[in-house]
């Protein structure tokens, strides 16, 4: 009998056992499995060069996979190629992009204060040209990369940079798409025949420094050669909307910006289903 109930314990030991290492094995192997799919975030600072400027631009993407994807260049602020526009880069990586922020004004020059940040950023307005040669050094620069689909690549800009990536399509640029988040709008005349690339305007509806005046231009001029453009306002965003840092630089410099999360978070789901349209 003692043997008897000995034998049935031994043998829902085993069970139990053999229970425990089966899900230990299945648990083993999702957990393999889901590490596998994660991300693998690759930064890599590079230098290039555009005319004699030594351009120092900032690549990120996701190195766990080596098949080519399509490339976001990023045309940042005024205040140049910071650690918001790194920030930008690193998450467009982990959508799967090969992404590379600019260094447009070159060697790696920033500005924290608004009156060196206007000096920076004013010859790129009065000299688009010089602003293309900057845009197609870097373009050349990331597609050197392997894993860059040289077919498939747009461009995103904020403030200053949202003006700069609308000039590039303007200018003719063989781009999918160019998003601009709070950037001027009225640059370079439009021309139909140059214009290729389709645009993405993400505006602060209360940005007193993009107004109502230029918005209704902009869209004259690209309404009257038919072109393919979507804007998309946001209450109560004002300039600067989708930076974090906004709203203190905003208060220190007293200059009306401010930081606007709903307005962030719902313009990235903008560009992104834009993507979503322009990479096929």
């Amino acid at each position: 009998m003692k043997n008897s109930i000995y034998l049935k314990a031994l043998v829902a030991g085993i069970v139990i056992t053999i229970g425990a290492c089966n899900n230990s094995s299945e648990n083993k192997s999702a957990s393999t499995e889901n590490e596998m799919k994660m991300p693998l975030i690759k930064e890599e600072a590079v230098s290039y060069q555009s005319d004699t400027v030594n351009m120092n631009g900032f690549v990120a993407y996701d190195e766990s996979s080596d098949k080519k994807r399509p490339v976001v260049l990023i045309v940042h602020e005024w205040w140049g190629l910071n650690d918001y526009a790194k920030t930008r880069a690193r998450q467009l990586a982990k959508l799967g992009y090969l992404a590379m922020a600019i260094d447009m004004y070159g060697n790696g020059a920033t500005a924290d204060n608004p009156e060196l940040a206007g000096k920076l950023a004013g010859p790129f307005y009065s000299d688009p040209q010089m602003a293309r040669n900057r845009f197609d050094a870097a373009l050349a620069k990331i597609k050197t990369f392997a894993v860059a689909d040289t077919n498939q690549v747009a461009a995103i800009g904020y403030c200053f940079g949202g003006a700069q990536v609308i000039n590039m399509a303007k200018l003719g640029e063989n781009l999918k798409g160019v998003v601009s988040f709070h950037g001027n709008l009225v640059g370079v005349p439009v021309n139909k025949e140059l214009l290729k690339a389709p645009i993405l305007v993400c505006h602060g509806e209360d940005d007193q420094f993009v107004k109502a005046d230029e918005v209704a231009l902009f869209k004259k001029q690209m309404d009257s050669v038919g072109a393919k453009y979507t804007f998309h306002s946001y209450p109560g965003a004002t300039h600067a909307f989708s930076n974090p840092n906004a709203t203190k630089m905003g208060e220190q410099f007293k200059i009306p910006i401010a930081y606007n999360a709903a307005a962030d978070s719902t313009s990235w789901n903008d560009m992104k289903a834009f993507f979503g349209t322009i990479f096929k």
